[in-house]
């Protein structure tokens, strides 16, 4: 038995680093990362989803494991559309902040003249970091396959205990794959510093955020 737990906690951990990076998390984090402006802040930003899908994700997992009916899977299945609401929505904000336009006065002459400018929002890193905390809730309740392998596989455990040790596992992979996936889009946005960089992202996470979310909504 030790051994099928160890597997088992093991398969848990993998099916997490890839469900990190499925297309609908990565798209909706990026339209946050890409307002933060430092490493932490970022790192932060990944971790915060994390425990918003480790919460609703773990409950929803406990209650099929204990009530083993298709019938909550049924329910959970509408929520995709739920997240095809919310990454239109995460995308029409991301493109607004592309056209946010601020009034600059430059060194070389007294002329003061508006041209887009997305910034930094290091002022409001603990209001990002909630919308992202919310962000990673419904993401939590949308259906999604690992989970059900990491049930499925779960037949060989007889215990809610490890059910529960594996869900740990999935949840620990989930925090490690997003974690990563934050430290990989930041650090070009940091090192360059660049505000056209900052534009092209928010408009390019924007335009996917809308299309994808559409698609989801009429498959």
């Amino acid at each position: 038995m030790g051994i099928t737990l160890i597997g088992f906690c093991g398969l848990g951990l993998l099916l997490g680093l890839k469900h990190a990076f499925d297309a609908d998390h990565l798209i909706a984090v990026t339209n946050i990362l890409h307002k933060v402006g430092s490493l932490q802040s970022a790192l932060k930003t990944g971790f915060s989803w994390a425990l918003g899908h480790m919460l609703t994700a773990s409950v929803v997992t406990v209650l099929l494991f204990t009530f083993r009916t298709t019938l909550l899977h049924a329910v959970l299945v509408h929520f995709e559309k739920v997240v095809g609401v919310m990454l239109i929505v995460l995308g029409i904000v991301s493109l607004k902040s592309f056209f946010d336009f601020h009034a600059h006065a430059h060194p070389h002459g007294p002329l003061v003249h508006s041209h887009p400018h997305v910034h930094a929002k290091n002022e409001s890193e603990n209001h990002v970091h909630k919308h992202i905390f919310g962000i990673g809730i419904v993401h939590g309740l949308a259906s999604n396959d690992e989970l059900l392998i990491l049930l499925t596989a779960s037949l060989g455990v007889t215990s809610l205990g490890g059910m529960l040790l594996g869900l740990a596992s999935f949840s620990l992979g989930v925090v490690l794959g997003m974690v990563f996936f934050a430290f990989l889009f930041i650090t070009p946005l940091i090192k360059i510093n660049h505000d056209k960089l900052r534009r092209g992202v928010a408009l390019a996470s924007g335009l996917v955020s809308v299309i994808y979310g559409g698609l989801m909504l009429f498959p």
